[in-house]
């Protein structure tokens, strides 16, 4: 079993910035990547970031050159460094943790760029 507990987010003005955080506990050795996702209204949820346990990364085009995710091993915890922001990165940004047992989703956090 993993947890996962996210912090960060709220409202921004367009061209700021915000970071997010994202906290595992309990079974760490069985992740093999965690990733940042997010839902807007009306949308289905997307893939923002990811990271593996290798350290490879990937983005979505959307946000290619503007986000970046981190992670502190020490902490089991990984980073979404979100710049330039645009009101269209507006939604509720999650966490997931995936693992050999299965995936594990963070509680959720709004993110909200006004323009």
């Amino acid at each position: 079993q993993v947890q996962v507990v996210q912090s960060g987010g709220g409202l921004v003005q367009a061209g700021g910035s915000l970071k997010l955080s994202c906290a595992a506990s309990g079974s760490i050795f069985s992740i093999n990547a965690m990733g940042w996702y997010r839902q807007a209204p009306g949308k289905q949820r997307e893939l923002v970031a990811a990271i593996t346990s290798g350290g490879s990364t990937n983005y979505a085009d959307a946000v290619k050159g503007r986000f970046t995710i981190s992670r502190d091993n020490a902490k089991n915890t990984i980073y979404l460094q979100m710049n330039s922001l645009k009101p269209e990165d507006t939604a509720v940004y999650y966490c997931k943790a995936d693992t050999r047992y299965g995936s594990y989703w963070g509680q959720g956090t709004q993110v909200t760029v006004s323009s």
